[in-house]
Formats: C-alpha cells, structure tokens, sequence
C-alpha cells in the first residue's frame, strides 16, 4: 500500500491556495502601511442629506484584504468539502475531513440552528452577530465536538495506546504494517516515538481537555461568586479575611503550589482530597442560597425545589469526593471515581482560579451595590442574599462570561503546562501537555508528533480569547 500524499487527487488547488494567501498577506500589508500613512476616510454628505464615507485608498486596501480572505476561505472549504467525498483518494487532508464529518455535521446544526433563532436567545444570539466571535465561536466548538466524539470512538482511527510494530516515528500518512480487515490503513499524521497513532491521541487529548477545563473552571466561578458578592457588598472584616485569603493564595508562585500538591507525599496525606471536600461544596452552597433568596416566601414550593435540585446536587458531590482505599471511603452510594491524578489536577485548577475570580467579583459587587436599583431593592425590604444574587450578579453578567472564556483558556493552557512538567496526569495520558512533552525530546529530528497538539492547544485558546472579544464586543451593546 502506497504512502498517502498531503493533498491526493486535489493537489489542483495547492496553487490557488499559495497565491490567495500571499495575495492576502500582501493586501494586510498594504493596509497596515496605507493607514500608517494616510488620514482616516471622510465622512461625506449625499444630494440627499445622506451620510457615506469616502472610498480612499484606505478604503480599498480593507477591500482587498476582504475579498482575498474570503478567496482564502473559500479554498480552504474546497478542500473539506471535496476531501469529504473523496476520502483518502483527497490524501490526508481528505482522509481527515471525512473522519471529522461527525464534527462539520454537528457544527452545521449549531450554527443553523442558532443564527435561524438569534434574537430570541440573549447574549449567546447576539454573538452570531460578530464575525469575530463567530470564528471564535465555531474554533472552540469544533474542539468540543472533536473531544465528545472522540470519546465515543467516532472520529478515532486506532486506539491512542495501541503501539503497532514498526510505526515508529513513522511520517504523517504511512501505511499500517499488517493492518488487518477493519483496521484504519494509515497512521493520518504519522506514529510518536511510542508507535502510537497521533492523530488519535490528538482527538482523545481533546477530550481530556474537554472534560476537565470548562468543569474546573465552573467551580473556581462558584467558589469565587459565593464568597466575592458578600465580601463586596458586606465588606468591613468579611472582606479583609476573605481578600487576606485570596492574596495568600495568588502570593504563591503556581507551578510550585502544583509540585506541592502533586508530590507523592503531599497525596498520601489525603491533602488534594480534603481540599475538594471544600471547594466542591460551594455549587451545593450557591444553588441552595441561590433558590433559598428566591422562593423563600414561598416554603412549599422552596422545599420541593430545594429538594429536586440539592439531592442530585448532594449525590453527585460524595461520589466525587469518595473513593474507594483512599482518606475518605464511607460513603456507600459511589457512582463514579475520579483518577486520583486527575482528582488532583482538577483540584489544584480550582484552587489557582478561584482567588482570581473572588477578587473580580467582588469589584464588580463593590461598583454595583452603589445603583440605583440596589438602593430600590434594599427599600423593598429585600434580604441581602436576595440582592446579592438577584440583583447584584445579574448586572454583572457580562463581565463574568467574558472572564468565563478567557479563564477556560486560560485553564487550558495550565493543564497543557500541567502535562508538559508530567504532573498529576498518567504518564500515558493523551493530553496534549504530556504528547508535545514526549515530541519535543526528537523535536529536531521528528516534528509530526509535537506539532499536531501543539497546533490543537493553539487553535482552542485563540477561539477563546476570541469568543471573549465578540462576547465583550456583544455585551457593551446590551
């Protein structure tokens, strides 16, 4: 069986492509030295009283750039759309789109669905409304789409632990030795030092970055809301503990706090356990103070609420916490375990996150809890709590989702460096942190392993940091 080629059957397009991007990089250039040079485009007034701008050299150098970064996008689509029904006849590039159909067909849906019913959905609506954030938008979910069908084998070709004799350090699109009926024939984006697949380990990383950045981050914004809106609005002593606290925390360099608590003897002490006994009550807390505030007159209805919401909430919670041989195994309805290497990754992000968002929210309680609407709802005779979470929060919203999606980056690029030092996750884990680790040792030799995750860790925090623009961008206009 013959090695797969870059682009197959549709290498047609490879010129195209070179000459709309170095037509592209050069209309960049042109516009960034155009309006270096140039004054800004006039205002002018129309026959009939109307307003256009003036279509000066600045004017058609943004054009440029436009039209031949849509050239570049459409390209690009050619080659996804075509790779899609031509498969590995398209080389790797097509062997690949038709793996991820599952993501494109996914993504499609999204978008469809969300543009066609944009005005009804809030914030999240008026994002398809910046081109900005849509790009960033649609980069972070074709990770998360990428990682959730990669757990359920969809998108996989071999099993990203599997070593297979001879595929060592073998080049992107090598024929499988002794590949049997039903095997996948190629190693897509070539075999690591291990003989492993990397496209495979690839698309599981992104499931391990998937299920552990935005749940991580979840709970530092609950430890931070629940004690940053009584330390702002309360202030006095509360709030000099509480920031006392925070400033402790953030005091302490970060990668050493992690060596800390993942060395062994830190573990064997129980110390990451005991701390996720802490912080992972707090949603238990902010959804039960949360539900209290508002149906508080109403004891009937609060208990039957209370109850649909904090059972689940309390299971969930000792599940996670109880484990089997470990410090704390009492709890006799254990539905799940968490791998005490990724207990203690997990902790440790919550822990480093969390005094950065108390210090936020609290800022954000402190300026709000002077507005006028606050004043009205103490006049009312509304309880604090009520105020906090009712008042204070929702008018604070937009701020926290777009601190949200930088943190989720942010997160990422922890576990990433988390991986990378080899700490808290397994050796053998598909994160993309321990995959460019093992690459970069035959960097010089062998770049197929490194760059694949490397480029996947890229690409998902620039759609955060993104998707954080057009959400700030969308939330100064609400």
């Amino acid at each position: 069986m013959e090695p797969l080629s870059w682009t197959g059957s549709i290498a047609f397009l490879n010129p195209l492509l070179f000459a709309a991007l170095g037509l592209l990089a050069i209309s960049i250039l042109l516009w960034i030295l155009i309006g270096a040079v140039t004054p800004e485009d006039r205002t002018i007034t129309n026959a009939g009283g109307t307003l256009s701008l003036s279509a000066g050299p600045q004017g058609l150098a943004a054009l440029a750039v436009r039209i031949t970064f849509l050239a570049s996008a459409v390209i690009l689509l050619a080659y996804i759309v075509l790779g899609l029904f031509m498969g590995t006849d398209a080389g790797i590039i097509g062997a690949l789109s038709q793996r991820m159909l599952p993501v494109w067909a996914a993504l499609i849906v999204l978008f469809t669905l969300s543009i066609a019913f944009k005005r009804r959905i809030g914030l999240y609506g008026k994002l398809f409304d910046s081109p900005i954030g849509m790009i960033g938008f649609g980069l972070v979910m074709f990770w998360v789409f990428t990682g959730i069908f990669g757990a359920f084998d969809l998108i996989v070709t071999h099993d990203s632990l599997s070593q297979a004799s001879g595929m060592k350090n073998k080049a992107p699109g090598t024929p499988l030795r002794g590949a049997e009926e039903g095997d996948f024939a190629w190693y897509l984006l070539g075999g690591d030092n291990l003989a492993r697949d990397v496209f495979s380990r690839m698309v599981k990383g992104a499931w391990e970055v998937v299920k552990i950045a935005p749940l991580a981050t979840i709970f530092a914004f609950m430890v931070g809301i629940t004690l940053g809106l009584p330390a702002g609005y309360y202030g006095g002593k509360l709030d000099t503990f509480l920031s006392f606290l925070a400033n402790l925390i953030l005091a302490f360099p970060v990668i050493l706090l992690f060596y800390l608590l993942v060395t062994p003897e830190i573990v064997a002490t129980g110390l990451p356990q005991y701390m996720g006994v802490v912080l992972f009550a707090f949603p238990m807390v902010f959804f039960g103070v949360l539900l209290n505030a508002r149906y508080r007159t109403q004891p009937q209805k609060n208990l039957i609420i209370l109850a649909v919401v904090l059972v689940p909430l309390f299971l969930m919670y000792m599940s996670l916490i109880n484990a089997a041989g470990s410090k704390i195994d009492f709890w006799p309805l254990d539905f799940f375990d968490v791998p005490g290497g990724i207990l203690v990754v997990f902790v440790s992000v919550v822990f480093v996150n969390s005094p950065t968002v108390f210090r936020i929210v609290r800022g954000l309680t402190m300026d709000i809890k002077t507005r006028d609407y606050v004043a009205a709802a103490q006049t009312r005779g509304e309880r604090p709590w009520y105020i906090m979470l009712w008042e204070v929060l929702p008018n604070a919203r937009g701020p926290l989702i777009v601190d949200f999606c930088l943190r989720i980056g942010y997160t990422t690029i922890l576990l990433g460096t988390l991986g990378f030092f080899g700490l808290g996750l397994p050796p053998e884990s598909p994160d993309w942190g321990s995959t460019i680790n093992e690459g970069r040792k035959l960097l010089s030799v062998y770049l197929h392993p490194a760059l694949p995750p490397a480029i996947a860790l890229l690409s998902l925090v620039l759609g955060l940091n993104l998707l954080a623009d057009g959400l700030r961008e969308e939330s100064l206009r609400d």
